[in-house]
């Protein structure tokens, strides 16, 4: 192909200046809508005419009358500039957080309590965002963070690790759960040694929880010896809301069934537990991340799970 016969390289700057002149009547008004000087407008317009080889506007006194080339090319770029608008719109409503796909992953203690309600606010504010959303165990979560396969994770856990970020949502306790006609529901806190004498539900032993909860029961002197054995603490509220047992959870799980035939009382000795946000150290958080963060604090601020543990003796 021949120099003459290539096609012009036109930049988008260019046509910006050639879409403006079409709006407008004057070199003048154009600069202004681009908020450029008029000789710029004027300097652009003569060269993309000299790239396309034809006369673009014909200058009448102070005005530029777009010629028949000018309006036939103006319609063939209309929907370049629909597309560009489109784009940065899209553009800022990322940096906003509000369009874009998050990924969340939790486990089931804040993924079935305060994580959907936090969700819920997010998107009812938020229609062009997606979201996939995974309940997981403790070591997946943090693996998933770690590698990038979910921008952040949610779990009960009380230590910090050195490839994530650990924003403390909550500080809280674990919680008993009996019966509302059982008598230590008129208790206004319940210790290991007051559930030592019902059938427990408890965590299974490998569990962080479950290694909690043994450990506060042997601090007193009681045994702990599960008749039901369960993986989750969510699990263990639903077995103890059919009148299986009492077992000790934590706050975000026993709120799953309030309003159920459960009493919910602080337990004794104290179990101190965290809720927390991982996220991935060394990675920028996108705004549509920390307006799901947001929203999530909001939800354990509003959530009334804690019942006040007792003063330590002086």
């Amino acid at each position: 192909m021949s120099g003459g016969d290539a096609l012009p390289e036109v930049s988008l700057r260019l046509l910006e200046i050639f879409a403006a002149m079409m709006r407008c009547a004057t070199t003048v008004e154009a600069a202004e809508q681009l908020r450029i000087s008029q000789p710029a407008v004027s300097a652009g317009i003569r060269q993309l005419e000299t790239q396309l080889g034809l006369a673009l506007f014909e200058r009448t006194g102070r005005r530029l009358v777009p010629t028949a080339e000018a309006k036939a090319l103006h319609a063939e770029i209309r929907p370049v500039f629909g597309i560009m608008r489109g784009f940065a719109q899209r553009a800022r409503d990322m940096k906003l957080g509000m369009a874009g796909r998050l990924k969340i992953i939790a486990t089931p203690p804040l993924g079935y309590s305060v994580a959907p309600v936090a969700l819920r606010n997010f998107l009812d504010a938020r229609p062009d965002v997606s979201v996939a959303f995974d309940v997981r165990r403790l070591e997946q979560v943090r693996d998933a963070v770690q590698s990038g396969q979910a921008d952040i994770g949610l779990a009960i856990d009380r230590g910090r690790h050195a490839a994530l970020n650990s924003d403390i949502l909550q500080r809280s306790h674990m919680v008993a759960l009996m019966p509302k006609d059982s008598p230590l529901a008129a208790r206004p806190h319940v210790s290991a040694l007051d559930l030592a004498p019902f059938p427990m539900i408890g965590l299974e032993a490998a569990s962080n929880l479950g290694q909690l909860v043994r450990s506060a029961y042997e601090s007193v002197g009681a045994v702990y010896a599960p008749r039901i054995e369960v993986r989750y603490c969510a699990t263990a509220t639903a077995l103890a809301a059919r009148n299986l047992g009492v077992t000790v959870v934590d706050p975000y799980s026993a709120s799953i069934h309030r309003g159920e035939d459960l009493a919910c009382r602080p337990f004794l000795p104290a179990c101190d537990i965290n809720a927390v946000m991982y996220t991935r150290r060394g990675v920028p958080h996108s705004g549509l991340l920390l307006s799901f963060m947001a929203e999530l604090r909001a939800a354990v601020a509003d959530a009334d799970l804690l019942a006040p543990l007792p003063a330590p003796p002086a």
